[in-house]
């Protein structure tokens, strides 16, 4: 059950299916402040409500993939060099060429990264460690 359910998120290595080239779910969700959650909330208000979850401290989770796909970057978004975002999940950056370098994937990180912050002012974190790289 587990392996069909990520492999419907592409998840799964499968040579045939471009999308399981990927670094995972490549953005973490971001935790606010109450000052900062009620700014992105005016910011968004013409979205409707975001999913978002109480924290300790008076912090709010917000959904990284409902941010990037609001602010333009949605499932299967291009990027250069191969690269784009996961046709299955929006989290997840991928190397749909195979031929693609981690220059190209850095370059949507931050495209997408960018994106978010000017919509909504809230900044992406990486999830995955990146060695001498940076978004």
């Amino acid at each position: 059950t587990v392996l069909r359910l990520r492999a419907g998120k592409g998840m799964v290595l499968d040579p045939a299916d471009p999308d399981t080239r990927s670094v995972g779910s490549f953005f973490t969700n971001p935790v606010l402040d109450r000052a900062a959650y009620e700014l992105f909330r005016e910011r968004a208000a013409d979205l409707g409500e975001a999913p978002s979850w109480p924290c300790p401290g008076d912090m709010v989770k917000l959904s990284a993939a409902w941010l990037i796909d609001k602010a333009g970057f949605g499932k299967g978004h291009p990027g250069p060099g191969g690269v784009a975002i996961s046709s299955k999940h929006t989290l997840a950056l991928t190397n749909r060429s195979g031929r693609a370098g981690t220059a190209d994937l850095v370059a949507l990180a931050r495209q997408i990264r960018d994106g978010v912050q000017t919509r909504f002012g809230v900044t992406l974190h990486p999830e995955p460690v990146l060695i001498n790289c940076t978004i």
